[in-house]
């Protein structure tokens, strides 16, 4: 059963828009490494940052407009939904097209980011696809998928059989017995148990546990 949308929380753009910055600016960074060891010219360690720092600026922009983007939508919209992300994927899109100095490069890129996070959002945010729905309670939803795997002792017992187990007693301080009984037991188990023991062997034997499941 679907639940009310909680109501929305406002994020803090700044916050999240520095953080993303910083942590792609810092791959960025390493890409920047990279290419420079990679050069034909003898450079040395600063090329990491005067021969092919716009590496590390491009990547850094692209994060902070890409979150700072999907933050200001999901607040102005007060909503959290895959239409943010797809908004940021364009802003983002869009400063990496900015290299190429042409519009159909900017908005090329930004369509093509746009679609790209807009349905990785939609289709659950994860690589081993859609795993939730925003608007079903996730206890709810657990405590369904328990009841549809939770099979009647009826079944188990006529596929498995009955009697498989032990019958522990375990002595309190009371001066009393309890019984454990740790297997597979059936209602009335221990009266069908009494009636084969004396058609069988002519024993009668007391009953000793639960004759309800």
């Amino acid at each position: 059963m679907a639940s009310e949308v909680p109501p929305y929380r406002p994020k803090d753009a700044v916050a999240l828009t520095t953080q993303s910055t910083l942590i792609t600016g810092g791959f960025g960074t390493f890409v920047s490494a990279v290419q420079n060891s990679l050069t034909r010219s003898n450079v040395n360690a600063w090329g990491v940052f005067t021969r092919t720092g716009g590496t590390i600026a491009v990547f850094a922009a692209m994060g902070g407009t890409y979150e700072f983007g999907r933050t200001a939508s999901a607040n102005l919209r007060e909503k959290d939904d895959s239409w943010n992300p797809t908004i940021g994927g364009f802003l983002g899109g869009a400063v990496l097209g900015l290299r190429f100095r042409t519009i159909p490069a900017v908005l090329g890129y930004g369509a093509g980011l746009a679609v790209l996070l807009g349905t990785f959002d939609y289709t659950g945010g994860a690589l081993t696809g859609y795993t939730r729905d925003p608007e079903v309670d996730e206890f709810e939803r657990k405590e369904q998928l328990r009841k549809n795997r939770r099979r009647p002792i009826s079944e188990t017992v006529a596929e498995l059989g009955e009697g498989r187990g032990t019958l522990l007693t375990s002595f309190e301080e009371s001066l009393e017995y309890i019984n454990l009984v740790i297997g597979i037991y059936g209602p009335g188990y221990e009266e069908r148990r009494r009636e084969r023991l004396k058609a069988r062997y002519g024993v009668d034997v007391a009953v000793t546990g639960p004759t309800q499941s």
